[in-house]
């Protein structure tokens, strides 16, 4: 059995061995643009990382105190700093490459020179913000190697009894891995927070929609819950019509018969369907304090409303423009509902204000508008998504109306929904909202 295992093990470790050129390869050899990620803050700000790197770069001047023949390999490492805010890889081979050209050409004290560890530190970290921990790694280690093979593997310290700052900076190999492993662990903290972040930020988003999208399918359901009277009612009027017209005639025919009891058969058959699509949008309800057979409210009842939310505390005027006329019952419940959930937001998001109230009985339509002035008090801090709004617009769009909301030029808040209502609506008694008979 630990035969078995062992040669698993060596089977997995020569497949990685093959695989690491080519993860080196897909890694390092590579001059893809990968800039800074943006940073949230004012524009002014933004740019800030950018001048902080610039600045960073200038100071390896001042890191520099050998030689003038060294001096081009330091403008060529300080350049490859602000080189890495765009494309990290590049940058970190220009590095290594100015590194191991100072130690074949300059000599000591190159490769580990003060501005070398410090440009190394410096693009490693920039590298560390855009790539993966593994490719750090491997540029890390890759340039460790080259500064030992250009000297030839000769590991040794140039200042042993320095003061603290400067061994900080030495050439012992020991501690250049230190500090450029640090430079590499602080931009792979930032990057896993600036990930983990993103994908906070992405979770939140995908849990506002799917908060949204189930606001508004309980809302349809409310709506469909609401107009089932509506349309009970009218089914329930074709099947009594249905059973009563054959003895409203005098010796009905056998087809008369037979299409009128077809007839109300059908109406019979869809009130049987509609009550269990009603089932169906019930079975998940919460228990409601609302009676469950009442009839829907009209406009009739909109002096009831008003005086309701009067008594709540809030100055409402009403004003009725036109001749009121009866209407589709879908347009009175839709009409009603609109103007109570206007009245309610008003109550909840500005207290103290002034509310007017306009229906006007238009000739091809009903238009609706309930206007608050500036609230007098803070408003309570809001206690979950409300439907409101969504609810407004979902009726609207059921009946094919307008709406539009926002706030007004004096800092309140208005409400206009336009309903079609034609002039010649059904008679009044086959239109009145009641709860359905079965």
């Amino acid at each position: 059995m630990s035969t078995g295992g062992d040669l698993g093990a060596g089977r997995r470790l020569r497949t990685a061995v093959r695989a690491a050129p080519r993860a080196l390869r897909h890694d390092l050899l590579t001059v893809v643009a990968d800039p800074l990620p943006p940073v949230v803050a004012p524009r002014w700000l933004a740019r800030l990382p950018h001048l902080l790197v610039v600045l960073y770069g200038a100071l390896l001047f001042e890191l520099h105190h050998v030689d003038r023949s060294a001096v081009p390999i330091t403008a060529v490492q300080a350049v490859a700093v602000p080189l890495a805010m765009f494309r990290p890889v590049l940058a970190w081979w220009v590095v290594v490459a100015a590194m191991v050209g100072g130690a074949l050409a300059v000599g000591d004290p190159y490769p580990w020179s003060h501005a070398t560890i410090a440009a190394l530190a410096g693009v490693l970290f920039l590298l560390a913000l855009r790539a993966r921990p593994r490719v750090v790694v491997e540029a890390l280690a890759v340039g460790v190697l080259a500064g030992l093979a250009s000297v030839g593997f000769d590991v040794h310290n140039h200042s042993p009894n320095a003061d603290w700052p400067v061994a900080l900076i030495s050439t012992d190999v020991g501690q250049v891995v230190t500090i450029c492993g640090l430079a590499a662990v602080v931009g792979a903290a930032r990057r896993a927070r600036r990930l983990t972040r993103a994908r906070l930020t992405a979770q939140e988003s995908i849990a506002a929609e799917e908060r949204a999208r189930r606001t508004l399918l309980e809302e349809r359901t409310r709506i469909a819950r609401e107009l089932h009277d509506v349309v009970a009612h009218h089914l329930s009027v074709i099947s009594i019509q249905a059973q009563v017209a054959p003895h409203l005639v005098t010796d009905p025919s056998d087809a008369l018969t037979e299409n009128l009891a077809s007839i109300r058969g059908n109406a019979l058959e869809a009130l049987a369907e509609l009550r269990r699509v009603l089932g169906v949008l019930r079975v998940h309800d919460t228990p409601s304090s609302e009676p469950s057979h009442v009839p829907q409210p009209t406009l009739a009842q909109l002096d009831e409303l008003v005086g309701n939310v009067r008594d709540a505390g809030l100055a409402v005027t009403t004003r009725t423009i036109g001749q009121p006329r009866p209407l589709p019952p879908g347009v009175e419940l839709s009409a009603y509902r609109i103007v109570q959930e206007a009245l309610s937001n008003a109550i909840r998001h500005a207290p103290g204000a002034a509310v007017r109230v306009e229906v006007a009985y238009q000739l091809a339509d009903l238009l609706l508008q309930v206007r608050n002035t500036t609230p007098t008090q803070s408003p309570p801090p809001p206690t979950g998504a409300g439907h409101g709004l969504l609810g407004m617009r979902e009726r609207v769009a059921m009946l094919g109306g307008k709406l539009s909301t926002g706030p007004t030029p004096d800092g309140g808040y208005e409400v206009v929904a336009s309903l079609p209502a034609p002039t010649d609506p059904p008679p009044v008694e086959d239109t009145v909202c009641r709860p359905s008979a079965f």
